[in-house]
């Protein structure tokens, strides 16, 4: 499967990063740094990996923007008071917490929850972009050739 997504370059990582951002649990990080080792320009791998998981956090959001009667009713099984309160929470930290959407285990549920609480899509998509694109290009700074010799 390495090899695969290796031989595939940009539209892999694209695809990796993409589906990294959703609630599945995977990792892009690696082939990042797999294919700025093979030479690849770093602000292009860059550009593709930040498109792909902000693409895919935005599907996130969206699946709690239109689905959130399933995830707060069926899957949470909130009621309508601890709703509010999840509310009131999320209006007070939301917005600056998405920086943070990069991050494992607490990102993907982040964006599920900008949707759930119907977050401007504006006011989503700037913090996300900014820490997304952040950590790729730290991880692409700490795997470049050249930051060593």
């Amino acid at each position: 499967m390495e090899t695969f997504l290796l031989d595939h370059g940009l539209s892999a990582l694209f695809c990796l990063s993409l589906l990294a951002a959703t609630l599945l649990p995977l990792g892009s990080e690696w082939l990042l740094a797999a294919l700025i080792l093979q030479g690849l320009p770093i602000v292009q791998v860059v550009s593709v990996a930040a498109a792909g998981n902000i693409l895919g956090a935005y599907i996130t959001y969206a699946m709690g923007r239109w689905g959130s009667d399933f995830f707060v009713k069926k899957l949470l099984r909130m009621d309508a008071q601890q709703t509010q309160r999840a509310m009131e929470q999320y209006r007070r930290y939301g917005t600056v917490s998405l920086l943070l959407a990069w991050l494992p285990v607490i990102g993907d549920p982040l964006c599920l929850a900008a949707g759930i609480m119907r977050l401007q899509p504006l006011l989503f998509l700037i913090p996300v972009s900014i820490g997304k694109t952040g950590r790729y290009l730290f991880i692409a700074m700490l795997s470049s050739p050249g930051l060593y010799s």
